[in-house]
């Protein structure tokens, strides 16, 4: 499975969504610029918290190439999942 990751400033997270897509999963960000690094976290009303297990490729736009994603969640139980360092990554022109 093959994944698009959308960031774009939205009302609902379907906004995001092409005809077709399946979502599995949503959220918040922001960038770090001090780290050089787009953080990810929190979870969308509609689709939960992204399912990162489900991923074999994430494409991330090419406007993000040489940036690090980082997840947080915001539980207790789990370590901050790194994005680029986990997943396999292309880039959209």
């Amino acid at each position: 499975m093959d994944g698009h990751l959308r960031m774009g400033m939205v009302s609902q997270h379907k906004d995001l969504l092409q005809p077709g897509d399946q979502c599995i999963g949503g959220g918040y960000y922001y960038v770090d610029y001090t780290s050089h690094r787009i953080i990810l976290d929190r979870s969308s009303y509609d689709f939960g918290k992204p399912k990162w297990h489900l991923l074999d490729t994430l494409v991330i736009p090419a406007a993000y190439r040489g940036m690090r994603m980082v997840y947080i969640y915001d539980d207790n139980y789990h370590d901050d999942f790194d994005i680029t360092g986990e997943l396999q990554i292309t880039y959209e022109e």
